[in-house]
């Protein structure tokens, strides 16, 4: 997108002659012959930089600089001073009251352009660095996220794990009871001398493995509650507890 440029000048030529060299440097120009249409614009075209004359009927140079600064609409915009007076003294007022650049008239198409393009460069640059500071600190929020995220997430394969292992624990020992029984119950089978006894045994055998089957069908209706989503609601209600 080409740069606006606003250029302020009571003088018909000069205007026309600084409008044709911005248009042919692939600027915007705008133009406005006098100090009040020159504010207007500024206010409602919101220009990149503003190039303006000191010795202006009605309202000078000056004037209308003092009025740019005191708008927040406009005091941060770029302005160049074209003038005829090379009086150490109106540069100075002109720079006090932040003017940032002079030109005195005549004035090259070359002196012209590169001025302009040294102010929007300085003025480009903290824009610049203020946008790539934006977009680190929204790459600083993202990654603070993923963090909290990958952390949370952690926390929750952790607890999982550990309650994992109070389960697989907990299956162990009550798998071992009814193995013990049935380990007593065969060896009692071999020393059995009568039928009532090997009947008493096999009904043991029987009735152990019924608890062997239950256990594994409760492992696996656990292995399918296990799951982060279950065990943060069940820590919810307090039936879990938080691991520390």
């Amino acid at each position: 997108m080409n740069k606006k440029i606003l250029v302020i000048e009571d003088e018909m030529q000069i205007c026309s002659n600084i409008e044709q060299i911005l248009s042919f440097s692939d600027f915007h120009p705008i133009t406005a012959n006098n100090g009040l249409e020159g504010l207007r614009l500024a206010k409602t075209e919101k220009p990149d930089l503003i190039c303006c004359d000191v010795m202006m009927p009605g309202l000078d140079g000056y004037s209308v600089l003092t009025a740019l600064r005191q708008d927040p609409i406009t005091e941060f915009i770029p302005v160049i001073f074209l003038t005829a007076k090379v009086d150490r003294g109106d540069l100075r007022q002109g720079m006090e009251l932040g003017a940032d650049d002079y030109l005195t008239k005549p004035f090259s198409p070359q002196e012209l352009l590169k001025a302009i393009n040294v102010r929007l460069a300085r003025t480009e640059k903290p824009i610049l660095i203020k946008q790539q500071y934006e977009q680190q600190y929204q790459q600083n929020i993202k990654l603070s996220q993923q963090i909290q995220t990958d952390s949370l997430k952690l926390q929750e394969s952790q607890q999982l794990a550990e309650i994992c292992n109070e389960v697989l624990e907990k299956f162990l020992q009550d798998l071992a009871n009814p193995l013990s029984n049935i380990n007593m119950a065969i060896y009692m089978l071999k020393k059995a001398h009568s039928d009532i006894e090997r009947d008493r045994y096999l009904s043991i055998l029987q009735q152990e493995y019924v608890k062997e089957i239950t256990l594994l069908n409760q492992m696996k209706n656990l292995q399918a509650l296990i799951t982060p989503e279950n065990i943060k609601t069940m820590q919810k209600f307090n039936l879990l507890k938080s691991s520390k």
